[in-house]
């Protein structure tokens, strides 16, 4: 992989790719509380506004699930003093398929394949674009944060399969050191034999490394055989004081919990029908992680997951005492494992965070470097999404991007999601200039904006409009034949009813803005507009901070229907109180509602 110039160059064996960069860039950025779960009135009132960022034991720690690029989060992390406080870390990163961003998803009683979004999508180019080169890239640079975010007594597992594990081994040597490789486990497990030239590949292989010489680390066992208990009973004998006072001997083979668990796990892959089973294709049985988490930390501790997926490490740290922090790209892997969450039982607070504001380096205008190449890559880029809009390019303004109708145009980074934050300076700049118009083109949209960005909106004087950028815009012959549209986000209407026992809320209608995200065969088999939605949620008290979830209703695979109205909720207080309603489609997007109810 390496020129035989660049071999005389090597200093120390290692593994060695064409552009291997040691430095990992590093952006920290702001986090966002857009949800909290399970979370008290009074605790609401009292909780600090930046309980996101605090790490220490007390009261005050709330487990975190983070929707977001996992590099961006983890020096985010490191910035607000997580450095040294992960007890665990377990992942199961890509193993080098296209199928990791690929969900199937059900809509009624049809199961389809969910293509990736935009931004996965992006993320597999970068994974994979160049190959093995960017992968290795990609895994060193995360590899690199983890370390530093692990205490002294901390451990590491990375999932495998045959197609990465030699390359990750080498590479952990490297970033964590030799000496500190603890073991190859190896997860067995049978699937049904098929024709084939080969060997059948029947287990995976779990990396486990450790911060540095004194992990964590508690002996799990695993029952004796038969054939062992038979032969134990007939050995371990102990002398013993019968009721005579004679001494006499006796089996001794009680207190033995078995023996030391080997490498090699014995696990079966999850059936097609059990609980646990979300959709994932990825996703791994709860006995391999509970093994994980078990022997490498204790009640209390910190154990977090990079690539959280469906939520499985999650779900085992928070049935087993842990606390945990949970990190996807993928805003369908954010709600499956917010559901898969609540139905955990007792489950203890926890929230859901944006990064407040993304990195947008590949489109700033940098003094040296590649800044000219980056100013035109960013020209180009804008030029192209506002003739699509069938808008003219303005200049002069930092955030405003173009015009069309008598309105200005803001367009979205194509590697990021619209931020509250972004949208708030292209309002200012439309405020401070008198224009009263404003379309927010974008291809993702941070958790928990609609309603609320309107709002703020109104207060200065913008009409707001926010829309999507469809796929087609990455189709050349759809952009040639002029068949790009650009959708509104999706419709929501719903009703407060009042009665003595106080109010509830009930869904009218959603409406998504794209019908043709689903294929046209599943398209035919929806009964009704709630087949849409995956979830729904009530803030009876909001207060135009965080969404606090203080009742829902959701789709799971052992009960898929989904309750329309909500219960009923009394205030203490007299007075006008609002309410926010949140629902998440069958794509893990949100839109929310805001009501205004008045409790005489």
């Amino acid at each position: 992989m390496t020129t035989s110039r660049e071999l005389n160059q090597v200093t120390r064996t290692g593994l060695y790719w064409p552009g291997k960069r040691t430095e990992v860039d590093r952006v920290a950025l702001p986090f966002q509380v857009v949800e909290t779960v399970n979370v008290s009135r009074a605790t609401r009132e009292t909780a600090p506004l930046l309980a996101a960022v605090q790490h220490d034991t007390d009261r005050a720690w709330r487990n975190k699930l983070i929707w977001g690029e996992n590099k961006y989060i983890m020096a985010s992390l490191l910035d607000q003093g997580f450095a040294g406080k992960i007890n665990l870390i377990y992942i199961d990163p890509p193993f080098a398929t296209g199928a990791d961003f690929s969900i199937d998803v059900r809509v009624g009683d049809e199961e389809w394949t969910k293509e990736a979004s935009i931004i996965e999508e992006k993320a597999y180019r970068d994974t994979w674009g160049k190959g093995l080169d960017s992968y290795l890239q990609m895994m060193y640079d995360r590899l690199v944060l983890m370390r530093e975010l692990l205490a002294d007594t901390g451990s590491i597992y990375v999932h495998l399969d045959w197609r990465m594990v030699s390359y990750i081994r080498l590479l952990m040597d490297d970033v964590f050191g030799s000496s500190c490789f603890r073991n190859e486990v190896v997860w067995f497990y049978k699937r049904w034999s098929a024709q084939s030239s080969q060997f059948q590949r029947q287990h995976d292989t779990l990396l486990y490394y450790s911060r540095a010489d004194s992990p964590t680390f508690n002996v799990l066992h695993e029952p004796y055989t038969e054939g062992t208990l038979r032969r134990w009973k007939g050995i371990k004998r102990k002398t013993t004081i019968g009721d005579d006072g004679k001494l006499i001997q006796v089996e001794d083979t009680e207190g033995q919990p078995g023996s030391n668990m080997g490498d090699v796990w014995r696990i079966s892959i999850i059936n097609a029908n059990a609980n646990e089973r979300t959709g994932f294709p990825t996703q791994k049985p709860e006995e391999l992680v509970e093994r994980v988490i078990g022997a490498s930390s204790n009640p209390g501790d910190l154990v977090a997951d990079f690539f959280c997926g469906s939520g499985t490490a999650l779900t085992v740290a928070e049935r087993m005492g842990r606390r945990w922090i949970g990190v996807d790209l993928s805003r369908y892997a954010i709600q499956a494992t917010r559901k898969r969450l609540l139905d955990a039982p007792d489950c203890t607070p926890f929230e859901v965070l944006n990064l407040g504001k993304y990195e947008r380096q590949h489109w700033q205008v940098h003094v040296n470097g590649r800044g000219a190449e980056e100013q035109q890559v960013l020209a180009h880029y804008l030029d192209f999404i506002v003739q699509l809009y069938r808008g003219e390019r303005a200049v002069g303004f930092a955030h405003l991007h173009g015009r069309k109708a008598g309105r200005m145009v803001h367009v979205g980074a194509v590697d990021a999601p619209v931020t509250l934050s972004e949208i708030n300076e292209a309002l200012v700049e439309c405020s401070d200039n008198k224009l009263r118009g404003l379309d927010v083109l974008g291809w993702e949209w941070e958790m928990g904006l609609h309603d609320l960005v309107t709002a703020e909106a109104r207060k200065r004087g913008v009409d707001l409009r926010l829309l999507t950028i469809p796929r087609e815009v990455m189709d050349a012959r759809a952009v040639e034949a002029g068949d790009i549209e650009f959708y509104e986000l999706a419709y929501l209407d719903v009703a407060a009813d009042r009665s003595p026992s106080g109010f509830r809320v009930a869904l009218k209608n959603f409406i998504i803005p794209n019908e043709d995200l689903v294929p046209q065969e599943v398209r035919a088999k929806i009964k009704r507009w709630s087949d849409y939605v995956d979830f729904w949620a009530v803030d009876w008290t909001y207060q135009g901070d965080t969404f606090h979830n203080q009742w829902q209703s959701y789709r799971t695979r052992k009960h898929p229907s989904l309750q329309l109205e909500s219960d009923w909720h009394s205030y203490d207080e007299r007075g006008t109180h609002q309410l926010l309603v949140k629902v998440i489609d069958i794509f893990g997007n949100d839109t929310t509602k805001l009501l205004r109810v008045d409790a005489r």
